[in-house]
């Protein structure tokens, strides 16, 4: 029951859990420093670079996502072969969404993290993102 309070939880900033239509990007960051997207191309300090996929892009995915569902205080939203929403609480309670969407064709995971209520994060999410990607990394194969 607390995963579902989690991910339910005031959802305010920009449409994370609801999964992109084939083909269609992640939703851009609110004009706000408490976003990142690799997506998003308007501002330098809201971008941030997608996840290199090295050999299966199904199975690195898979990998990605089970490296998310084991991160602290994070609990899977809403998952499909292609799109990832996980709802992460910080330390000081707020929740803040994380979302994954593979572009299989392009050999990249795109990534959009974001909190949900607030005007500043501090760097809470690219630094999240960025420890996700170091595990990601150092879990892939060689190549």
């Amino acid at each position: 029951m607390e995963a579902r309070r989690i991910a339910d939880a005031g959802r305010r900033n920009g449409s994370a859990g609801a999964a992109p239509p084939p083909g269609e990007r992640l939703a851009p960051c609110p004009h706000r420093p408490n976003c990142v997207c690799s997506e998003d191309g308007e501002s330098p300090r809201r971008r941030i670079e997608p996840f290199a996929v090295v050999g299966d892009p199904a199975v690195a995915f898979r990998r990605l996502k089970d490296l998310a569902a084991a991160a602290p205080r994070t609990e899977i939203a809403a998952a499909t072969d292609v799109y990832l929403h996980a709802a992460c609480r910080t330390r000081l309670g707020f929740v803040d969404d994380l979302e994954f969407r593979l572009c299989p064709e392009k050999r990249v995971i795109h990534v959009r993290s974001a909190s949900r209520i607030g005007y500043s994060d501090l760097g809470a999410n690219r630094a999240r993102v960025e420890a996700l990607r170091r595990r990601f990394l150092a879990a892939q194969p060689n190549s």
